[in-house]
């Protein structure tokens, strides 16, 4: 699935009031002309091309800013690097105003496609960039979706593409302004009419263009792309005098590519954190595999194991005619002296990160992970996830009230028979079970945290260790102090269980 998002700049700064009609100034030849406008503009009657002279003339007040495409270009390739690093390590610049991203096997770690595009569109909003973001199963559709349809959020349905481009303008098949007036002379307004057309005619009236454009659109064609990489990117590349497709074949060459890209590391004093390869397959399609590793390393016998392991989801089609290696994310490679002294042995101190990287790759990163604490009273919020291999936080929990092995995500309601205010329940009913505390250690009294949110100004819990007649022990907390109705429903809860 080819994703596009069609972006807009939005300065942070002083902005004019909306009707205030703006144009961004580009030339025609040698005339100075409209190259984009904004929408109080277009309802004023300008239009794309049109002599400034003119426009100016025509709407008082117009504001004019020159147009930079260096400049635009120079971002817009620096947003497509860090759409890389976010969403999919095939991303490409789409024009002058849009990225190309290919979704495959990407879009279900942010849960689905259509919440893919919905957090793609909200991190460019707080970039400072409007977006209009669609997904099809060609390049040229989700082009033409993005850009043309009436929907901020797009996502076709698998061979969909084709009956929903069908009423767009020609425009949407990227095809040159002076072709597309052309094409209306002669009577073609929309996507569907030039498709409806055979062939033969159509390429000797407009010309071969139209005719590839179609195809691809469609996804009769298929449209590698090309990801951008920025110039300090370690990489290497491999091209093949014949295809291959075996995967021990492709596993050896991937071998000689990760020794390759070692040695260029080492003499950048680098490791990587991040490795991309791509398979460019004789049917222009291009496969991307991507490696994440928990620390930078230059470990190549590492990285081929794991990058061979990816190969299970690679096809080959009708074979490989390249592999590119990157390391699209590397850092300065540290090393740390284990601490020994004179006529003492060298303690050696376990490394995970093989382990860590193995269980990443094959899980997702996502479900790899560490507790650790937070500077917090509440048990809910003491606990956060963290990268497994962060170093250990400065603050922990309470030692002298010891926490559950067991800590429950959402505390469950139980049945309690207790003396208030600050007696220990005698008996508690959990899960359909009734238990008879015969120890117990309380109250631990935590308040509320005011400062996040007013409501837990005057909120409190007593927390208490409780042990039953067979042995087992749990933590259990009354949401109030027992007296005040402003501190709590009174009610009790089984928060987590001990051993």
């Amino acid at each position: 699935m080819q994703a596009q998002a069609r972006t807009g700049a939005a300065s942070s700064r002083l902005e004019p009031a909306i009707e205030t009609p703006i144009v961004m100034v580009g030339r025609v030849g040698r005339r100075r002309a409209v190259a984009h406008m904004n929408l109080a503009a277009a309802q004023a009657g300008l239009r794309i091309g049109q002599a400034i002279a003119h426009a100016t003339a025509l709407v008082p007040g117009l504001v004019l800013h020159d147009l930079d495409p260096l400049a635009d270009q120079a971002a817009l390739h620096r947003l497509a690097l860090w759409a890389q690093k976010l969403y999919s390590p095939t991303v490409a610049v789409d024009g002058d105003d849009g990225l190309v991203i290919d979704a495959s096997g990407c879009a279900h770690l942010f849960g689905g496609e259509e919440k893919m595009l919905i957090d793609l569109r909200a991190r460019l909003a707080k970039a400072g960039f409007v977006a209009q973001v669609a997904i099809a199963d060609s390049w040229g559709g989700a082009h033409a979706l993005a850009r043309f349809s009436r929907r901020s959020v797009f996502v076709v349905a698998p061979g969909q593409t084709g009956l929903q481009i069908a009423d767009l303008p020609l425009a949407g098949l990227r095809l040159p302004a002076d072709l597309v007036e052309n094409a209306g002379k002669l009577g073609f307004d929309t996507i569907a009419e030039l498709e409806a057309t055979a062939k033969g005619p159509l390429a000797r009236r407009l010309g071969m263009e139209p005719v590839r454009r179609l195809d691809q659109a469609f996804g009769r064609v298929a449209e590698p792309i090309e990801p951008v990489m920025a110039a300090q990117t370690v990489r290497a590349r491999k091209v093949f005098a014949e295809p291959i497709g075996a995967p021990e074949t492709m596993a050896r060459y991937l071998t000689l590519l990760v020794d390759e890209l070692c040695v260029a590391l080492e003499a950048a004093s680098l490791g990587a954190k991040r490795l991309d390869a791509w398979f460019h397959r004789v049917d222009n399609q291009i496969v991307a595999a991507r490696l994440s590793l928990a620390k930078p390393s230059r470990d190549a016998k590492r990285m081929v194991k794991l990058l061979c392991e990816k190969l299970e989801a690679v096809d080959p089609g009708f074979g490989v005619e390249a592999i590119v290696l990157a390391a699209f994310l590397a850092e300065p490679l540290s090393y740390r002296q284990d601490e020994a002294g004179l006529g003492q042995a060298r303690k050696a101190s376990a490394d995970l990160t093989g382990l860590v990287d193995t269980l990443s790759n094959r899980l997702g990163a996502d479900h790899v992970y560490r507790l650790a604490s937070t500077q917090s009273d509440l048990p809910e919020r003491s606990v956060r996830k963290a990268p497994a291999l962060d170093p250990l936080e400065a603050h922990a929990w309470p030692i002298d009230w010891p926490r559950p092995t067991r800590l429950f995500r959402h505390p469950e309601p139980i049945d309690t028979v207790a003396l208030l205010p600050d007696a220990p329940p005698a008996a508690f009913s959990w899960r359909g079970a009734r238990r008879r505390v015969l120890r117990a250690d309380g109250p631990e009294r935590v308040f509320g945290e005011w400062w996040k949110a007013d409501g837990e100004l005057a909120r409190s819990r007593d927390y208490f260790q409780v042990e039953d007649e067979a042995g087992e022990r749990f933590w259990i907390y009354r949401d109030g102090d027992g007296e005040d109705p402003q501190s709590g429903s009174q009610r009790w809860f089984m928060a987590g269980v001990f051993g």
